[in-house]
């Protein structure tokens, strides 16, 4: 890419952001939520079940879509209607809101409807020539004034386009009245050239995918910036009913397609294979047809794809002929595989082999980790896998390392030293773990300072080690200031090294906003742990550096100027406004239930009986496998990863419970309580004394009519009113045991089980936190005593009442922790602690209020303006500065 030009990215937008970068490998388009593509989901949109429809789009976002197209063109649908219904219903729900919407009709109505709605910046499908040159560039007018990327068909007055030549043809027209007559952005511009099927039996449907993939070649090389997209399905319409060939079909046309430079393809990942997976024989036959290497191809085909007939991949052979493969080929298989029942043995032979032990290194075990990293990064493998392949890699190394040391020679090259740290006051560290294994892998060198380490600890140690790039990682909110003082502190120092953040709370905007400007170096944000090689090896090569660190400074640059000049304050009410404007509550025809128990007591608690608690979704998606379980085991393309996952997570569960690995603990306590003063909540014991005040915030977004702005006192009976009201609260615990076991695996170098222990960890802290409230619910406070719920049921929370917890969406002022330690005692009565940023210790705690009141339900409190802020100091009895401090991510501009 040019110089100067380097800014011309597609970028999109849900309610987070995507960048199409020559670094993104592919944009996979969700196609369920598509009329004409899925049969449930037409019948859905017909009967009205929009409910039942939405799940659909948010699977399709869990498993992976980073963009859904959405299709409401059928004959008997109202299509207008159905679009703007199903994408303001899509626009209430964040877990689909936040990818962004491809708009897909043949219809220009229902595409401007979706238009009018749509949130954030998203794709029209599709607009094209058919209709002439007035009608297209009408069409493209209107969709750049509503702020939407275009993809153009290969279409135009004659007919679609059929031929390589016919394809560029069009495109090149189609570009050049967009760029140069309507100044439509080169970079919103992606084409369709359309994939027609293969292996028809007819001579004229031959070159149809050559002619795709040399199409796609010269639009990327002669019509700068612009896209390639297209319905990847399409191509194996002949063999319907065979989806073992068409698995190999889509997989072997997207490899192609995308060495040939296509960007996007609206993808069914269930009717994927793996690229290397596939037979080879059967690859042979596939790629003969697409690339039309033979004239027999499509015969060939045919006749083999009778033999793969009801074939799945569950009853494919397991081939266990790799020991007698050469010495290299064993290491990677090892490697690649996971596996270490043979590796000292490989090893062993290989240094025989070898002039010096450090050469098994350098030349055999990195030769192997390099096949790990390209799969990873191509999406051939998952996070599980390379963390297995890390722990074969250390066992390798440590057998090697007393022979290194023997011969005296220095250390081996790596890619580079990245410093890793979980900030000061944060004690979380699985993703920061994870990261550093796959970093790992691709040959950096490691030094992971762990958890809750102060900024002169983490520049100390990075000027002794003199590392190439620092890596800092939180995910509680207070973690994000302890990110902007350790930049300030080393661009006082005058420290060149660049920094890479990560966390859950971390963002691409908050580290442009309230990073990048403290710190002269590079600052860069980092999504996942499949990132991080890309954006570390662009950081170090001199070869890329220049450019991307030039790139991404006039990114954050831009994103920054447009965060900081925009004036929002027309879409906020006055903290005043938004009180007259609280949820109304019937309290004369609401009695609250008096609890059957007040006051405070411990539990202990037997781990195998939280067993049936857990939520096993965000384990997967701890280790970026993503779906819902139990779906997510058959997934077509993670579910072989998540069985084998799911497998070692079970047995190691057997072996916490029968060995008590972990002790799980914890304090509730229900208490009488009335509002006071709209925003806080006046706790009191049997008697009327005040024991303490819970402070909430209050939503001040200016919302639709009708709709209320909440704050969690509103669910409390007002003190006025001669009603006595309650609340509880509680701390819960099962991480006491699980830092110890974690460090004994990481002792004998197994990163794996390290992580799959805490990850444990955490899913019995919350599957403790879910038994707990169901006891407070049926017995304890007993305001729901004749409950009776599945446990799928008390996942989806289907029940009345709500726990949330400061730090949290509803609450996101972790401030208030310190008032349920006060109230409950928690650090005397069952040893959890609250570190400087008031996060938990042990990191597998779970802490938070209940309310019973059955219109109680969890939000988002969005951002606030200052008013509240300073009121909110005034009640806290804070000064205005460090309110700011605490609740500074959720301060409007």
């Amino acid at each position: 890419m040019k110089e100067g030009n380097c800014k011309k990215y597609l970028k999109l937008s849900g309610l987070e952001p995507l960048i199409v970068t020559p670094e993104t490998n592919f944009v996979n388009v969700g196609e369920r939520t598509n009329v004409t593509g899925s049969r449930k989901f037409l019948r859905l949109i017909r009967e009205e079940k929009y409910e039942e429809a939405l799940d659909i789009a948010r699977n399709q976002v869990e498993g992976g879509a980073q963009i859904i197209d959405i299709n409401m063109d059928e004959g008997m649908l109202d299509g207008v209607y159905a679009m703007t219904k199903f994408l303001n219903l899509i626009a209430a729900e964040p877990d689909i809101a936040r990818v962004p919407v491809m708009v897909d009709s043949s219809k220009w109505e229902i595409i401007e409807a979706g238009l009018k709605v749509i949130q954030g910046k998203g794709i029209v499908n599709s607009i094209s020539l058919k209709e002439g040159k007035e009608a297209f560039i009408h069409h493209a007018k209107l969709i750049k004034r509503y702020g939407a990327a275009v993809i153009v068909m290969a279409f135009d007055e004659a007919g679609q386009a059929d031929t390589y030549e016919r394809r560029i043809e069009i495109c090149k027209r189609s570009y050049d009245i967009l760029v140069d007559e309507v100044n439509f952005p080169a970079e919103d511009i992606i084409f369709d050239p359309n994939i027609f099927p293969v292996a028809t039996g007819m001579e004229e449907h031959k070159l149809n995918a050559l002619d795709f993939f040399r199409a796609t070649k010269w639009i990327r090389e002669n019509l700068p910036y612009a896209g390639i997209s297209g319905g990847v399905s399409n191509v194996s319409f002949s063999f319907r009913g065979n989806d073992k060939v068409r698995e190999a079909m889509h997989s072997a046309f997207l490899f192609h397609a995308i060495k040939n430079g296509m960007t996007m393809g609206i993808v069914n990942p269930e009717m994927l294979e793996i690229y290397d997976e596939i037979d080879k024989n059967l690859l042979e036959h596939v790629e003969d047809v697409l690339l039309n290497r033979r004239e027999d191809a499509t015969e060939r085909l045919l006749d083999l794809a009778e033999s793969y007939i009801g074939e799945t991949k569950s009853n494919e052979k397991v081939v266990q002929e790799w020991r007698s493969g050469t010495i290299q080929e064993r290491l990677t298989h090892s490697l690649v595989k996971g596996i270490d029942e043979f590796i000292e043995i490989d090893v062993e032979e290989a240094r025989k082999n070898a002039v010096k032990a450090i050469e098994v290194i350098e030349i055999n075990l990195m030769a192997g980790m390099n096949v790990v990293g390209d799969l990873f990064g191509s999406g051939k493998m998952f996070l599980p896998q390379v963390v297995k392949s890390a722990r074969v890699m250390k066992k390798a190394v440590a057998y090697l390392l007393p022979y290194i040391e023997a011969e005296k020679t220095g250390n081996s090259s790596s890619a580079g030293k990245v410093l890793m740290a979980t900030v000061k006051g944060d004690v979380h560290d699985i993703g920061k773990n994870i990261v550093a294994v796959v970093l790992g892998c691709n040959n950096f060198e490691i030094i992971d300072l762990g958890v809750m380490v102060p900024p002169e600890k983490i520049i100390e140690t990075a000027i002794r080690e003199n590392v190439d790039i620092i890596g800092l990682s939180g995910l509680i909110t207070p973690s994000l200031d302890e990110m902007v003082y350790l930049a300030k502190e080393m661009d006082k120092l005058n420290i060149k090294i660049p920094i890479m953040i990560g966390g859950a709370t971390t963002s691409r905007a908050h580290t442009a906003v309230k990073i990048a400007p403290e710190y002269k170096e590079t600052v860069v944000h980092v999504n996942d742990a499949s990132r991080a090689v890309t954006v570390a090896s662009n950081l170090l090569q001199k070869e890329t550096k220049l450019n991307y660190v030039k790139t991404i400074r006039e990114e954050y640059d831009k994103l920054r100027d447009g965060y900081l000049n925009r004036s929002r304050d027309k879409n906020y009410l006055s903290i005043e406004e938004a009180r007259k404007n609280k949820i109304k509550i019937d309290w004369d025809n609401y009695n609250p239930v008096k609890p059957n128990f007040i006051g405070a007591k411990t539990i202990e608690v037997d781990l195998a009986d939280l067993v049936d608690f857990i939520d096993w979704t965000p384990f997967f998606q701890s280790w970026q496998l993503f779906g819902k379980y139990p779906a997510i085991l058959t997934d077509e393309i993670v579910g072989e990863q998540a069985t084998n996952l799911f497998l070692d997570a079970k047995t190691m569960l057997k072996q916490i419970i029968s060995e008590k690995w972990f002790i799980a603990k914890g304090i509730y306590g229900v208490f009488p309580a009335n509002q006071v003063n709209d925003d806080d909540i006046l706790v009191s014991d049997e008697n009327g004394n005040e024991l303490v005040k819970f402070l909430t915030l209050r939503q001040q977004s200016l919302k639709t009519v009708g709709a209320p702005n909440i704050a969690l006192s509103d669910f409390i009976a007002p003190k006025g009113i001669g009603k006595q009201d309650y609340i509880g609260c509680f701390c819960v615990s099962t991480g006491f045991g699980v830092d110890e076991k974690a460090a004994e695996f990481e002792k004998e170098l197994d990163d794996y089980n390290s992580i799959l222990v805490k990850a444990l960890g955490d899913r019995f802290a919350e599957a403790f936190a879910e038994y707990l409230h169901l006891k407070i619910r049926k017995e304890i406070w007993g305001y729901a005593s004749d409950e009776n719920l599945s446990n799928n049921e008390l996942i989806k929370e289907q029940y009345n009442g709500i726990r949330p917890a400061p730090g949290y969406p509803a609450c996101p002022d972790h401030l208030e922790k310190p008032t349920i330690w006060k109230l409950l005692n928690v650090e005397q009565e069952i040893g959890v602690i609250l570190t400087e940023s008031m996060a938990m210790w042990p990191a597998s705690s779970v802490s938070g209020y209940y309310f019973a009141n059955p219109e109680s339900k969890y939000f988002g409190l969005g951002k606030i303006k200052e008013d509240q802020v300073v009121d909110y100091a005034k009640r806290r009895s804070i000064s205005v500065e460090k309110a700011t401090k605490w609740l500074n991510p959720n301060i409007a501009d």
